[in-house]
């Protein structure tokens, strides 16, 4: 792993930050909390370890915990007035610096549109740079599964969009910042900083982390 020196510098030659959203930007993983919040979530915390772990792939596990969570439209709207996602410390002021300094910032998650755009709302981040999975709705408002063509909804989805936004931009150096296997895939094409909050304590992970966080203040 990289000293902190080297890892700022990095930081200060990036034309792009991507970050991870569950237990990154905010300190919760929602797809727990919204099990818990439909009366599931004990049934639902282990299959998002061995995804995050990348024991099992990233879509099976999506598609197994939301056959078993099945919320409605109203219970996700309902969970996010009751219990809105806690940003992690430091977050908005280290989204703030790298706007300043006109750095573009991009939320590239397997989390859910409907709760990711609500923290980049107050992120001040544009809604057409977060890349999430979108549920599905009936007329009714019941669960009718999820959008199987967003590239965040498959494994090596975060390698792909930031591949895109290379492409699409010109992006020279991109960091992605997350905390799981999921995030690892993205580099390449990404420089990864994994956080300290590690769903796995697999050692092939710790291989491509070039420096571990406990908070962003630093």
């Amino acid at each position: 792993m990289t000293t902190l020196s080297q890892t700022k510098e990095i930081f200060r030659r990036a034309d792009a930050v991507c970050f991870d959203v569950d237990s990154t930007i905010i300190r919760e993983e929602g797809i727990d909390e919204l099990a818990k919040f439909c009366g599931v979530g004990d049934a639902v915390t282990e299959m998002t370890r061995k995804a995050m772990g990348g024991s099992v792939t990233f879509k099976t596990a999506l598609t197994e915990r939301l056959s078993i969570i099945r919320c409605s439209r109203e219970q996700v709207n309902k969970l996010i007035t009751d219990h809105p996602p806690q940003l992690t410390t430091g977050i908005k002021e280290l989204v703030d610096t790298l706007h300043q300094r006109n750095v573009k910032v991009f939320l590239v998650t397997g989390g859910f549109c409907c709760i990711v755009e609500h923290v980049a709302t107050q992120l001040s981040i544009p809604l057409h740079h977060v890349y999430a999975n979108r549920l599905k709705f009936y007329f009714n408002g019941e669960y009718a599964g999820f959008d199987e063509t967003q590239p965040t909804s498959e494994s090596n989805g975060k390698g792909k969009v930031i591949s895109m936004l290379k492409e699409k931009h010109g992006f020279k150096n991109v960091v992605m910042i997350g905390d799981g296997a999921t995030d690892l895939e993205a580099c390449p094409p990404a420089v990864s900083v994994l956080s300290i909050h590690l769903k796995t304590g697999d050692k092939l992970v710790f291989k491509a982390v070039i420096y571990v966080i406990s908070d962003f203040l630093s």
